[in-house]
């Protein structure tokens, strides 16, 4: 009965303490997302009322000038980053003529709500499009004991689409 429990603790301490970490690269999530040849970054500077709608999503300040992305097409590729509870979780995500095509948490430094990163989940983000009441056209189910992570990544997907469509629709954006 002792070694059980001891077995059981051991294996609920290894399994907690493998939840967080790097599960991907953002620079080798890129290159997969371009199948080895991603293009060249570019920046889209947030003038006050794209920031405005970024904050609006956020529900808090953000302090960026500028975010990264990568374009080829109708397709867009971007690395955000979000606080869960305490700390950021930084996810890809894979924009394609306005819906998502791929969301991939990429790094996880919580201590809980690691879930997220399995595919069971991100999988529900696949084709969402940004509504006119700024809302992902589809539901998101929370997880038990998961939930500020699943409102980043809920967060980071509408910016994601946000961003996408800012970039698809104006020309010349990369200049401050």
């Amino acid at each position: 009965m002792l070694k059980t429990c001891l077995l059981s603790l051991l294996l609920l301490f290894t399994t907690l303490a493998n939840a967080g970490g790097v599960y991907m690269e953002p620079d080798v999530f890129i290159k997969q997302v371009f199948n080895g040849k991603p293009p060249k970054p570019q920046v889209i500077w947030l003038d006050k009322d794209l920031k405005t709608k970024v904050e609006k999503f956020l529900q808090h300040k953000y302090n960026g000038f500028r975010i990264r992305y990568w374009r080829e097409g109708k397709r867009t590729a971007w690395i955000l980053d979000e606080i869960g509870k305490d700390k950021p979780i930084t996810t890809g995500i894979v924009v394609n003529d306005g819906s998502i095509e791929q969301i991939r948490v990429l790094v996880f430094r919580e201590s809980r709500g690691w879930e997220v990163r399995h595919a069971f989940f991100t999988s529900q983000f696949d084709n969402a499009k940004l509504t006119r009441e700024d809302e992902l056209s589809t539901t998101i189910d929370n997880i038990s004991g998961a939930t500020l992570s699943v409102r980043a990544l809920v967060k980071q997907a509408k910016i994601a689409l946000l961003l996408h469509q800012y970039v698809t629709n104006k020309p010349n954006n990369d200049q401050p």
